[in-house]
């Protein structure tokens, strides 16, 4: 399936693909004060209603090739600790490839969301997917906007109360040269 990165791996996370015994790992997330408002989901559904219809849309995306969310799994301890993926959107009647990611409140605050996007852009470039990327979050989700801009994404657009940020394939590269070039120092 096409923009997935099932059997990928980053230094402490595996990705694999969502399945239905992951359901009340996910289940938590809905707890959380905003998390519909951030995700975009309608507001008047039961914290277990929230989850179900988030794991119809991840089918959903699987079945119909838009990309999806992985399963992120901790290589140490094996637990399930969010999702990340490439999903596949329509912004203004045009198709553009987005970075999306969600995890745990317990484990929110460790990088986990940073190495999985950043993982997902450099999956994404490296396999010729789509000369640009976008994050979209909604404009109160600080905490997503943070991890565009450390995956190297700059603020593109407001879009009905989401903010998109981007990245080009052209500017992922520099960047990469920007990290491999040796550093000099004044003597």
């Amino acid at each position: 399936m096409k923009y997935l990165l099932t059997n990928e791996e980053t230094k402490r996370l595996k990705f694999r693909l969502v399945t239905t015994d992951d359901f009340d790992s996910w289940l938590p997330l809905f707890k959380k004060e905003n998390v519909a408002k951030f995700l975009g989901m309608p507001d008047n559904l039961s914290q277990t209603e929230q989850c179900e219809f988030w794991f119809k849309k991840v089918f959903h995306r699987y079945e119909n090739g838009l990309g999806g969310m992985n399963a992120l799994i901790d290589k140490t301890t094996n637990a399930f600790i969010g999702q990340c993926g490439l999903l596949v959107q329509t912004i203004e009647d045009q198709e553009r490839l987005e970075i999306g990611y969600s995890i745990l409140p317990k484990y929110w605050n460790k990088g986990y969301a940073q190495e999985a996007a950043i993982k997902c852009k450099d999956f994404s470039f490296e396999h010729q997917f789509s000369e640009t990327l976008i994050s979209m979050m909604h404009i109160d989700n600080i905490g997503s906007e943070i991890v565009a801009k450390k995956n190297g994404m700059r603020f593109e657009k407001q879009i009905e109360g989401f903010n998109i940020f981007s990245i080009s394939k052209s500017d992922w590269l520099e960047q990469k040269t920007e990290l491999t070039k040796p550093k000099t120092t004044n003597k």
